[in-house]
């Protein structure tokens, strides 16, 4: 039984630690690459985009892209008060645009700004 208790209590640690390391930035950023300042919500819901279900998406130079590389709910539940499908984030990404859609290698969120 301590056994059984000491494996589950491993295991929710594990997924808490791995849900920390997702939760602002993924992926490591190229020294030799610019780093851009853009938009990030969902691609349907936010930024106008044509899909079929919840995805990532970025604005960049006014134009959306859905993104390649870093899925919606790598960055916390989509769907919560300042998740992607009901709030545009700002985000620092790197990366290519390539048959219009944005492959990320680097993606940071960046804290909500707080309300005066």
């Amino acid at each position: 039984m301590k056994t059984l208790i000491l494996l589950l209590s491993l295991s929710c640690l594990g997924t808490l630690a791995h849900a920390q390391a997702k939760g602002l930035a993924a992926g490591r950023p190229d020294p030799n690459k610019k780093i851009q300042n853009v938009e990030a919500s969902c691609g349907e819901c936010q930024l106008g985009l044509d899909g079929k279900s919840c995805e990532l998406a970025v604005r960049i130079e006014g134009k959306a892209y859905y993104v390649d590389g870093f899925k919606i709910d790598d960055f916390g539940d989509a769907h919560g008060k300042t998740g992607f499908c009901n709030a545009v984030r700002k985000a620092e990404v790197q990366g290519d645009i390539v048959d219009g859609r944005f492959k990320a290698t680097y993606f940071k969120l960046l804290p909500t700004e707080k309300k005066k």
